[in-house]
C-alpha cells in the first residue's frame, strides 16, 4: 500500500557524519522547529508543501522529518506523487532523533 521508504535516525546520523549530501526537509510548524531541528535541515511546513515542493531538488536524496513520522510520511507520499523517487521518511521523527540539533 505505502511505497514510502523509512530511514532509522541512527542511519541518518551516520550518513551525515560521513558527510553525505542529503537534503533534509522538516515539515513541522515553525513553533515546533523552534525547539531545534537537524543541522542543515530546511523547514517547509506540511501545509505549504504543495506550493513549495519545487524548492526540493528531485535529483538529490531527500529525508523528510516531522515530530513522530506521520506528517513526514504524508509529505513523502505527496513527493512520490509528484515524480520524486529518492525520498525517505525519518522513522520516529524528531522524537527518535538522538543526534545534534541546531
Amino acid at each position: 500500500m505505502s511505497q514510502v521508504r523509512g530511514m532509522l535516525s541512527q542511519d541518518l546520523e551516520e550518513r551525515l557524519k560521513r558527510g553525505e549530501s542529503l537534503q533534509i526537509i522538516d515539515v513541522r510548524e515553525p513553533q515546533e522547529v523552534a525547539s531545534g531541528m537537524i543541522p542543515g535541515a530546511k523547514n517547509i511546513p506540511l501545509g505549504q508543501l504543495p506550493e513549495r515542493y519545487r524548492e526540493i531538488d528531485p535529483n538529490r536524496e531527500t529525508v523528510m522529518v516531522c515530530r513522530s513520522g506521520a506528517r513526514s510520511e504524508r509529505a513523502c507520499q505527496f513527493l512520490l506523487s509528484q515524480g520524486y523517487t529518492q525520498v525517505w521518511n525519518l522513522m520516529g521523527g524528531m522524537l527518535g532523533w538522538r543526534g545534534p540539533t541546531a
